[in-house]
């Protein structure tokens, strides 16, 4: 019989943490959590995650899969890691799936959401969680470029660098800001994501919200990608994966 596929769904502060990908002299989420799988399990395994979330940057529900031969009944798995694993990680659902089931490659979308705090005093309670823009921004102006994005285009102006990927073209789905108090809420749903891509896009339309450049901007650098024209990229401590579809 050959070994179970088991996929986990994850919550992660990303704060302390080097992004996903196991790195030689940084701590990772993937290092940490395929520790604590050892611990549990009794073996190596290689923990394969829907996506590589870059440094600081936080999950509600991230999806990865690994391969196991142990016996240990599926029940044991979320209490039994949770257990092993630090306070700012925790596993909140394990299910056995198919053996071709691939957190990444099986992926049909995923959604992110970037929280920016609108106001002139910082928030203390927000500090690890969003991005504080002091000047007021201009909600129309959000929303009008935000609807720019819908829709299949070359976001290569958008990437960061040291990507290396077959096509720069992705598919949106949706995209909206949404103002609660102070916070504004930027959510996006795409089949697929560059590297950098939302911190860089939520960093030009930032610009546009304070009026530093116009909306046809932005429809510019979808028609004619050009890096050296973005807006500065987004800090990572407000940017979130929400949820993965399959």
């Amino acid at each position: 019989m050959g070994p179970r596929n088991l996929r986990l769904e994850l919550e992660y502060d990303g704060t302390r943490y080097h992004g996903w990908q196991r790195q030689k002299n940084a701590l990772t989420l993937q290092e940490t959590i395929e520790t604590a799988l050892a611990i549990l399990t009794g073996e190596r395994v290689h923990l394969i995650g829907s996506g590589r979330t870059d440094a600081g940057v936080h999950a509600l529900r991230q999806v990865a899969n690994f391969h196991t031969r142990s016996s240990l009944p599926l029940r044991a798995f979320v209490p039994g890691l949770n257990s092993l694993l630090p306070p700012d990680i925790a596993v909140l659902a394990a299910a056995e799936v198919p053996a071709g089931f691939h957190a990444r490659k099986s992926a049909r979308a995923k959604t992110y959401e970037y929280r920016l705090l609108n106001r002139p005093v910082r928030s203390p309670l927000s500090l690890r969680y969003a991005w504080q823009v002091a000047p007021p921004l201009e909600e129309a102006a959000l929303a009008e470029a935000a609807r720019l994005l819908v829709g299949e285009h070359d976001f290569a102006a958008f990437q960061a660098s040291g990507s290396a990927v077959c096509t720069t073209r992705r598919r949106v789905e949706e995209a909206c800001w949404q103002r609660e108090g102070d916070m504004f809420l930027f959510r996006i749903t795409a089949t697929g994501f560059l590297r950098g891509m939302v911190r860089s896009l939520v960093g030009t339309m930032v610009q546009i919200g304070l009026k530093k450049r116009p909306v046809s901007d932005l429809a510019e650098l979808l028609a004619r990608p050009d890096r050296t024209r973005v807006g500065p990229t987004a800090p990572p401590q407000g940017l979130f994966l929400v949820s993965v579809r399959y």
